[in-house]
């Protein structure tokens, strides 16, 4: 590297340092407040980050928080790619795979058909059905990222992070209760909450509260749902290339970078050769950088812009929710 590549580096550090510094101290703060009261720590961070929003405006830290809501959300993307194995989508069988991507593209059509219906754009739709289908905060980051600029992105983009947060929340404390009223077997119990609930903190918490049986099958499940953010990366990726780049800007790849590694880390964790220990260190860097992510866009985001959604986006992800708890229970019913 030569010596001016090094210093235009050493410049670049130093502008992006305060905002990302800033970001992970929100993040640090939202994950103890998250482990010590229980709520998710992706509510937690957006709130905080809400909290000192004025930090993102023309100052010292603004670069910084700009490149970590971006940057850093994809590198935490990329990197849940290394939860998923083939192993574990195999030991279900064909059966529950086809019925995990059923609903997820089920679920997704409905949500942008609905969207649109009541107004919105339709990637807008897009976004919260992706977020419910998939594995709710992190979804959400991810098909951001992928879906082309819009003045109202990252506004939606909070919006749909703070709903499935919430919901996914509620759903944890009851989902196991409905399971034990409709006297579902582990198995089942595994299957409808690993299909249903959000996010993979509240699916594990949700299914272990029940029996180690249906904890383990409702994180098999989970995982699958997760594996099904690739394909709808890429559907958001085409969306984009088809819309156009913004004026100036190169024309977005078919397959954006951090998809790529994504499937790459997917396929080395399958063969086996990643330790335990690194797995767990992978998963806890995605996570901090999701965090880190989000703690930003927060920052970047105006209390009053989210106040003004109105009841409509509520409606929509509270209908969309319920729908995909409906459509996996008839699954069930009518063909596992």
């Amino acid at each position: 590297m030569s010596a001016t590549a090094i210093t235009a580096l050493g410049s670049r550090t130093r502008v992006l340092m305060p905002g990302v510094i800033v970001s992970a101290v929100v993040a640090a703060a939202a994950t103890f407040l998250s482990e010590h009261y229980g709520a998710p720590v992706m509510l937690f961070a957006l709130l905080l980050g809400l909290a000192v929003n004025f930090l993102a405006t023309d100052g010292a830290c603004k670069p910084g928080i700009e490149f970590t809501a971006r940057e850093v959300l994809r590198v935490g993307v990329a990197l849940l790619g290394i939860r998923i194995t083939l192993e574990q989508i195999a030991s279900l069988g064909w059966q529950p795979v086809a019925m995990v991507v059923a609903l997820v593209v089920v679920t997704i059509l409905v949500s942008v058909a609905v969207a649109r219906l009541l107004g919105f754009n339709s990637l807008f739709g897009l976004l919260t059905g992706g977020a419910t289908a998939i594995c709710g905060a992190s979804a959400a980051l991810a098909l951001a990222a992928a879906l082309p600029s819009h003045p109202q992105k990252e506004r939606a983009t909070l919006f749909t992070v703070i709903g499935v947060s919430a919901l996914s929340t509620l759903a944890m404390i009851l989902y196991p209760m409905i399971a034990e009223a409709l006297g579902l077997s582990p198995l089942h119990a595994g299957f409808f909450i690993g299909g249903t609930i959000h996010d993979v903190a509240q699916v594990v918490g949700a299914g272990y509260s029940m029996s180690h049986e249906t904890g383990d099958s409702a994180t098999v499940v989970k995982l699958m749902r997760v594996a099904m953010l690739l394909p709808v990366i890429v559907c958001a990726a085409m969306i984009t290339r088809m819309r156009g780049a913004e004026p100036g800007s190169k024309r977005p790849p078919l397959l954006p970078w951090f998809a790529v590694g994504f499937v790459i880390l997917a396929a080395i964790n399958s063969t086996g050769v990643i330790p335990p220990v690194v797995q767990e260190a992978g998963n806890e860097l995605s996570r901090w950088c999701l965090v880190i992510a989000i703690s930003a866009l927060g920052m970047k985001t105006q209390l009053k812009d989210l106040a003004s959604v109105g009841i409509k986006p509520i409606l929509l992800m509270v209908g969309e929710t319920a729908f995909l708890a409906v459509l996996v229970l008839a699954m069930l019913h009518w063909g596992f």
